[in-house]
């Protein structure tokens, strides 16, 4: 792999086995993404998208293939190590923004890096340099329920990007948002990409949003093709 990919997927398959039926969800997927490259995966739903995206972000182990992520291999990689490439080279942004109801935004935001064992402080501090860039520094010490959905997306893209991971891999990270506020969240995740350098794997069924990308492919019945 060379040192400008953050991602290499080779010949990815992924299939089930449902009673004497094998399902084949991913057919010899092919990926590279380059550093600070923005890709977004669009198709129909129960194409495959999500779970190569699983596949991607090590919560699923492939049935074939190989995958590095910033530079290492991980095939054979436990889950101990398997998390530890998770929290280091890696971001995630859902649908559903998974905010820790019980704490603020900056402690929301915070967390990846304490559990890299970084200090409370030194933690919040790097949390508070990430929220004002969202453009929500006036609402860091609002909690989860304060927030409008718009502003707990942000918070949840924040929460990715504090650990400065190679890449950020999202699903539909705009499917709860209306068009005004997606639109601000497209804008948000393009200054993002373009200011940190941070290369972004985008799972949508929105056309608008995979426009803003570099390079849009189609996953078609678990096959994934460039367009």
């Amino acid at each position: 792999m060379t040192n400008s990919l953050v991602l290499n997927a080779q010949h990815i398959q992924r299939h089930y086995e449902d009673g004497n039926r094998r399902v084949e969800v991913l057919r010899d997927v092919n990926l590279d993404v380059a550093k600070g490259e923005m890709v977004a995966i669009v198709g129909a739903s129960g194409s495959g998208k999500s779970t190569l995206l699983h596949v991607l972000g090590l919560l699923d182990r492939p049935s074939a293939g190989t995958l590095e992520i910033a530079g290492q291999q991980t095939d054979s990689l436990n889950e101990k190590q398997r998390s530890l490439i998770r929290n280091q080279s890696l971001g995630f942004v859902y649908q559903f923004h998974h905010l820790l109801p019980e704490f603020t935004a900056l402690d929301n935001v915070a967390m990846p890096l304490i559990v890299r064992r970084l200090s409370r402080k030194a933690a919040r501090a790097e949390a508070e340099k990430i929220i004002e860039q969202v453009g929500l520094a006036q609402r860091a010490h609002h909690y989860p329920g304060q927030l409008s959905g718009g502003e707990r997306q942000r918070i949840a893209l924040a929460r990715a990007l504090v650990t400065r991971p190679a890449c950020v891999l999202a699903d539909e990270p705009t499917g709860n948002l209306d068009r005004e506020t997606a639109q601000g969240m497209f804008s948000l995740l393009q200054k993002m990409n373009r200011d940190f350098g941070i290369a972004f794997v985008i799972v949508t069924h929105d056309p608008a949003l995979a426009a803003l990308a570099h390079r849009q492919l189609t996953m078609d019945q678990g096959i994934l093709n460039g367009c």
